[in-house]
């Protein structure tokens, strides 16, 4: 499994109530909650992001409220990967609930910018930034939580099994 686009960058601390603010809950539809993913830190996100694109970010990216709708509209917009230097424990584990694939690197945090493109090869865990030329080595999912994302999430894996 890969994943290949432009890059969106953010700092640190990225918190849940910033992917997806509290007054668009009153919806749990995936497509309406993108339509408002991270309008708070940038508020033009939804309208430029395409199918395939990343995020990618500092230190403790999704802090905050345990809500799963934050992975949920983050996927739901077209990003195909999150690659930041840390996650918060509880978002890390509601995006692998969902299949949102997630990747920590700080190497690759640190280096790549905004609007760089970027794939990402989720069975090595190796990230290579196209526009720079530079490569970076993740940690790579185990294969168990590789079938949960190719699966689009623990719910239908478990179905499927």
């Amino acid at each position: 499994m890969k994943a290949l686009g432009k890059v969106f960058k953010y700092g640190d601390n990225v918190d849940t109530d910033v992917i997806i603010p509290a007054r668009y809950l009153n919806s749990s539809d995936p497509a309406e909650l993108a339509q408002h993913c991270m309008i708070d830190i940038d508020k033009d996100f939804a309208k430029r992001v395409s199918k395939g694109d990343l995020i990618v970010a500092n230190k403790n990216f999704g802090c905050g409220s345990s809500r799963e709708h934050a992975p949920i509209a983050i996927k739901a917009s077209g990003i195909s990967c999150v690659i930041a230097e840390t996650f918060a424990r509880i978002f890390y584990r509601n995006a692998i609930n969902i299949g949102l694939p997630i990747i920590e690197c700080e190497a690759a945090a640190k280096d790549i910018d905004a609007g760089d493109e970027v794939e990402v090869d989720f069975d090595s865990g190796m990230i290579y930034n196209r526009t720079k030329g530079n490569e970076y080595q993740g940690q790579a999912f185990p294969e168990f939580m590789q079938k949960i994302i190719k699966s689009e999430g623990l719910i239908n894996y478990i179905n499927r099994k």
